[in-house]
C-alpha cells in the first residue's frame, strides 16, 4: 500500500528537510516515529526539500508498507512519537501511481516579513524583518516582472541540483498587513506559486524584492537580474526565518484532501501564468 501524508512543522530547530547524519532533520524525526508506530523500517519522498529554518504548512509526502492501519491510526499513532514542532495533519491511502513530487502540478510558498524599527522578539524564528519601511507598489511591480516561464540562473544557489534554472512562476502576491496603530509597524506577506522552485530561489527573489522596497533599486532592477542569469548581480540570499512552505497541489482524482487539491484552491489548472 501507498500512503500519502500532509505533515506540519516549525524548523527552526532543524537542519532542513532531508536527512542528514546528524539525525536532526524533520525527515530523520518523521521516519524514526513511524519506524516506532510501524515497528519496521520506512523511508520516505517528500514534495519538496526544505532548508535549514524553513517551515512546512502541508509537506506531502508518501511512502510504501505492508502495514494495515487506518488513516486515523496512522496520524495518531505516528505524531505518539514525534517532537511538538513536527506533526501529521492527515493520512490517506493513493494508488501506486502516486508520486508526491512528481505527481504535484504546483508548489506554493509563504514568506513573512515584519517591518519594525526593532528586530522581532517573539517572532524570532517566524518571520523576516525589515528595520526600514518598504514600498509596496515598488515590490510589486518587481515581482510582476518575474511572472512566466524564465531563466531563473541569477536566483538559483550555487549548491542547486535542478536539471534546468528554466521555472514557471505562475503567482506573486504581495500584501500589507497593520500591526497596532504605529505605521512603520507591520507584516508583509509573499505569497509564491510556480510549477517548482530552485535551491534559495525564494530567498533570493526576496533579497531582491526588499532591495527595491528600500528604494536601493527601481522595480526595473529586476528584469535586469533576470536577463543576467548570474547569481553576482543579484541580492544576497534573504533569512529563512520567514519562509513557509505552503505545500503542493495534485489533480483531484488522487482523492488528497481539498487543502492539497488543484481544484480546490479556486482555479482550474491550465498550465498558464
Amino acid at each position: 500500500m501507498r500512503l500519502a501524508l500532509g505533515v506540519r512543522y516549525h524548523g527552526q530547530a532543524y537542519q532542513g528537510w532531508q536527512s542528514q547524519r546528524s539525525g536532526q532533520t524533520v525527515q530523520d524525526k518523521l521516519e524514526a516515529a513511524l519506524a516506532r508506530f510501524a515497528a519496521q523500517r520506512i523511508s520516505t519522498l517528500c514534495a519538496g526539500r526544505t532548508d535549514t529554518g524553513v517551515h512546512g504548512l502541508m509537506q506531502v509526502v508518501h511512502f510504501d508498507t505492508d502495514i494495515e492501519r487506518t488513516p486515523f491510526s496512522w496520524v495518531r499513532g505516528t505524531n505518539r512519537y514525534l517532537p511538538p514542532d513536527i506533526a501529521i495533519q492527515w493520512a490517506h491511502p493513493v494508488p501506486d501511481a502516486f508520486h508526491c513530487r512528481a505527481s504535484a502540478l504546483s508548489r506554493r510558498y509563504l514568506y513573512v516579513l515584519s517591518q519594525s524599527p526593532v528586530r522581532p522578539s517573539l517572532d524570532a524564528g517566524r518571520v523576516g524583518w525589515s528595520m526600514r519601511p518598504l514600498d509596496g507598489d515598488a515590490m510589486r511591480a518587481a515581482a510582476a516582472l518575474l511572472i512566466g516561464e524564465h531563466d531563473f540562473s541569477s536566483f538559483r544557489a550555487s549548491a542547486c541540483q535542478a536539471r534546468s534554472p528554466v521555472k514557471t512562476v505562475r503567482r506573486i502576491a504581495i500584501s500589507r498587513h497593520a500591526d497596532g496603530p504605529d505605521p512603520e509597524r507591520c507584516s508583509w506577506h509573499f505569497e509564491f506559486e510556480a510549477d517548482a522552485f530552485l535551491h534559495h530561489m525564494i530567498r533570493n527573489i526576496m533579497g531582491c524584492l526588499v532591495r527595491v522596497g528600500h528604494g536601493d533599486e527601481s522595480p526595473q532592477w529586476i528584469a535586469e537580474v533576470l536577463a543576467a542569469r548570474s547569481r553576482k548581480v543579484a541580492a544576497p540570499t534573504f533569512s529563512a526565518s520567514g519562509l513557509y512552505f505552503r505545500g503542493p497541489l495534485y489533480d483531484a482524482a488522487w482523492g488528497l484532501p481539498a487543502e492539497a487539491t488543484w481544484q480546490a484552491s479556486g482555479a482550474a489548472y491550465d498550465g498558464a501564468p
